[in-house]
């Protein structure tokens, strides 16, 4: 008799065949400009960890503090018994920082994305969703039933042509969603929320923007994208984030209106059904929130590497796309190569991992980089000489 999980280690060979597998390096220590991964020094050039934060002294503390204080777990899911002090104290502070009448904290950013869409929407509703979307926000549309129209990436004439479609057959969606992401985590484009802003409110739809890579880096004092536009809260309906890149925890959250985070918490399975955050997490995100009110300089600093790492990039030729943040893609096309290149610069003591199928397009494989504020320049300059002569190795210059 056939073994029915032969499929299994089928598809992971084809996987490796292609050069679209995924292989594990081991971080060995904490994710700081200089790491210690599989045993090597190298310099961190692809976490999430934009302003340092996940090693800040501050975080640390406040983390230790709180294991001392709280222990070391909830205990419960929120709404039974994990529901602790430092959960709505996270709360009423974030919700303040970004200048929202309320914020709801979830277990992850996916979670946030899959809990809570399939409750705004569902049979007799329409998403309309940007084609480059994240996988989350693809999963959320999916377990919703709501009917889905993808408009060109970034495109506001075709948005516009999507939703006046939509609006000639209003009696049939009771609601219309309008979802995107803030920063494209690949591409590193900024989405036009103005003018998404604008023709959700000119065709009655809400308005969702998943703004994991935007916090910490776009806005004033980095409070994300809804800032960064000056857009008012009657016009985002929904503004989604995530504690696991700029303030360097972990954790996914809503802000926006009251009515909003009632409903949400009432309603998503994946916050009412997940344990809640352990004692350190909140404390650290907490701390997260403080180092961003009272530190400016690293967003500053943050955007000072960026720029320079632009220009040098693109001085030398590579392909960056259209890139307008901190994550800047170095663009080679075939998957094979990508990895190379990401090899040749581990050699070199650069840390920085290809993006394959099904993450981009087939012939769209690259080395994703981005910036860390806590870098220095003599890191800077190694990064860029290492790209300058792995590139000219592979013949990518």
């Amino acid at each position: 008799m056939r073994d029915p999980t032969a499929f299994l280690a089928e598809e992971y060979r084809q996987l490796v065949d292609s050069a679209t597998d995924w292989k594990l390096r081991v971080l060995e220590g904490p994710s700081a400009p200089w790491c210690e991964i599989d045993g090597r020094r190298v310099l961190m050039f692809c976490s999430n960890n934009y302003l340092g934060l996940s090693n800040h002294p501050k975080l640390k503390e406040a983390a230790i503090a709180a294991v001392r204080s709280h222990g070391v777990g909830s205990g419960s899911v929120r709404p039974i018994a994990g529901n602790m002090d430092l959960h709505m104290e996270l709360e009423r502070r974030l919700a303040r920082f970004k200048g929202a009448e309320a914020s709801l904290v979830y277990q992850s950013g996916f979670a946030t994305n899959s809990g809570l869409i399939p409750q705004l929407v569902g049979e007799g509703d329409l998403v309309v969703s940007d084609e480059l979307n994240h996988g989350s926000i693809i999963d959320g549309v999916r377990l919703s039933r709501a009917e889905r129209a993808v408009y060109r990436h970034t495109d506001m004439p075709d948005l516009e042509r999507v939703l006046a479609t939509a609006e000639e057959h209003r009696p049939t969606y009771r609601r219309v969603l309008i979802i995107t992401d803030g920063v494209f985590s690949m591409d590193g484009d900024i989405a036009p929320l103005d003018r998404i802003a604008e023709l959700g409110h000119r065709h009655g739809a809400m308005v969702y923007v998943d703004d994991a890579h935007g916090e910490g880096v776009l806005g004033d004092g980095g409070r994300g994208i809804v800032s960064h536009f000056h857009l008012s809260r009657d016009r985002v309906h929904v503004e989604m984030g995530t504690f696991s890149k700029a303030f360097g925890v972990v954790g996914g959250h809503i802000s926006g209106s009251r009515s909003l985070v009632d409903f949400a918490y009432n309603k998503s399975r994946t916050w009412l059904l997940s344990g809640s955050h352990p004692p350190p997490v909140a404390a650290a995100c907490l701390a997260a929130i403080d180092v961003l009110e009272h530190e400016a300089e690293h967003v500053r600093r943050l955007w000072e590497l960026t720029h320079r790492f632009k220009s040098a990039m693109r001085g030398l030729g590579f392909d960056i796309g259209q890139s307008e943040t901190p994550i800047t893609p170095i663009l080679v096309g075939d998957s094979r190569r990508a990895k190379e290149l990401s090899e040749r610069l581990f050699a070199l003591g650069v840390f920085a991992l290809p993006i394959v199928f099904p993450m981009v397009a087939k012939d769209r494989a690259r080395i994703r980089t981005i910036m860390n504020a806590a870098l220095t320049d003599d890191d800077l300059h190694l990064a860029i000489s290492a790209f300058e002569k792995a590139g000219r190795e592979l013949r990518i210059l």
